[in-house]
């Protein structure tokens, strides 16, 4: 089979499909994306052949503002679509294409390729109302921003345009989208790697100042790739002083940047969220047990993960990170805010904890308790573990169905494009 995977972030999504693809001699896989993305993570893919484009600019700034993400899309559409004409020059003509459809890369990519099969991965639906937007009152939205974040939706409706399938990784994200689409989309997660994410009672994890952590400490554990709201980070730390009030020998291990804000915007004053919040709260911390490690290496962020004796997780009703699987997966107690994304996966008393994302006394109490009474939540470890094997495992569960799927749209009939549904129309046919 001869595939092709888009994502401006590649390999993104498709990282494990694409590495599994390629390393069976009978397929060619290529990956196209953002010439520097592609460049900075090309360690992260094996016998994966590796093109990137570069936008010629960005959208001009006397572009209506509600227009200017379609206008970047539709630039990296086009930068895509000359990468596109140069494989083909070259002989590569794909059977299948997947790429992400929220980015403007599959735009155009008929033009190259009109008999490949195209999945779009379909992550996230913007809402103005009943998702992320208005969720959190500290942060109220004006009928001018629901009236943009609705426009991002073009370039999503005009790439299903040309999908042959959809992808979607949870059922929340799913559902998101118009209800015309589900019939053609499959729900299956990216996976994550359930042999390596293990528990080990004999894990420790060394902090900056050499002090070193196990799993008889006190430990709470977040992940934030970059800290902002859309993930908690202002609910968490402004739980922690009360926390620390309760278990004195608790520690706080934080995992993430904040340099940079994934969603959501920065603080009015400029600072970091982190700077923000440590103003706020900072002198109700012992900020001696509370440990900003940054990015970890895999080995160390899986052994942060194995010492922890409570994870907390918080999302506004938004995209699920792989985080709180993998953490499931080494048996965490997960602690997670009462939102869509999360309750699709955490039953509270089952395989986890739940409160409500603005309820810090019950997250402080939840919290608490795991530390205090660890033998009390043991049953609920294994089940959060049993849960990532049965329904979100890499190699026996998600692979499998990924695979499954491609080779279904494969053998397809192709989708008529737009000429054919013409001739269909005014023959009769």
């Amino acid at each position: 089979m001869k595939a092709l995977f888009i994502h401006p972030n590649f390999p993104g999504q498709f990282r494990h499909i694409a590495n599994h693809l390629a390393a069976n001699p009978e397929n060619t896989v290529v990956g196209l994306g953002d010439a520097h993305q592609v460049v900075r993570q090309k360690h992260m893919t094996r016998g994966v052949k590796l093109c990137g484009y570069q936008v010629s600019r960005q959208a001009a700034p006397q572009t209506h503002h509600y227009l200017q993400v379609v206008e970047n899309n539709v630039l990296r559409g086009q930068a895509a679509l000359r990468s596109c004409l140069d494989l083909k020059k070259g002989g590569f003509v794909p059977e299948l294409i997947c790429g992400h459809a929220g980015w403007g890369d599959l735009l155009y990519v008929r033009e190259a390729f009109p008999d490949a099969r195209v999945i779009g991965y379909l992550e996230y639906y913007f809402h103005a109302r009943g998702a992320d937007i208005g969720f959190d009152p500290e942060f109220p939205h004006t009928l001018d921003n629901h009236c943009e974040v609705t426009t991002k939706n073009m370039t999503q409706l005009l790439t299903w345009q040309h999908c042959d399938r959809g992808w979607s990784p949870t059922r929340w994200q799913a559902s998101l989208y118009p209800e015309s689409m589900h019939p053609r989309t499959s729900v299956i997660h990216e996976g994550v790697d359930c042999q390596r994410l293990a528990p080990n009672a004999e894990a420790a994890f060394r902090l900056p100042d050499g002090r070193t952590l196990r799993r008889s400490d006190q430990v709470v554990t977040l992940v934030n790739r970059n800290m902002e709201p859309y993930r908690g980070f202002h609910v968490f730390m402004r739980t922690l002083p009360e926390i620390q009030r309760h278990c004195p020998q608790a520690h706080t291990v934080i995992i993430g940047d904040d340099n940079d804000v994934s969603y959501g915007n920065r603080p009015a004053n400029g600072q970091s969220w982190r700077e923000y919040l440590l103003a706020e709260v900072g002198a109700q911390l012992d900020l001696s047990r509370v440990h900003f490690v940054g990015q970890l290496d895999y080995l160390r962020y899986l052994a942060a993960l194995q010492i922890s004796s409570a994870h907390v997780y918080m999302t506004y009703p938004y995209i699920l990170s792989w985080s709180m699987i993998e953490a499931m997966a080494c048996g965490c107690l997960v602690i997670g805010s009462k939102t869509p994304p999360v309750q699709e996966v955490i039953r509270h008393g089952d395989n986890g904890l739940l409160f409500d994302f603005f309820d810090r006394q019950a997250l402080a109490e939840q919290v608490c308790n795991a530390l205090d009474r660890p033998d009390e939540h043991l049953a609920l470890r294994a089940s959060a573990r049993a849960t990532a094997l049965r329904d979100y495992d890499l190699a026996t569960v998600c692979l499998p169905r990924q695979e499954q799927m491609l080779a279904e749209v494969r053998q397809s009939a192709r989708l008529p494009n737009a000429a054919e549904r013409l001739v269909a129309f005014t023959t009769g046919q």
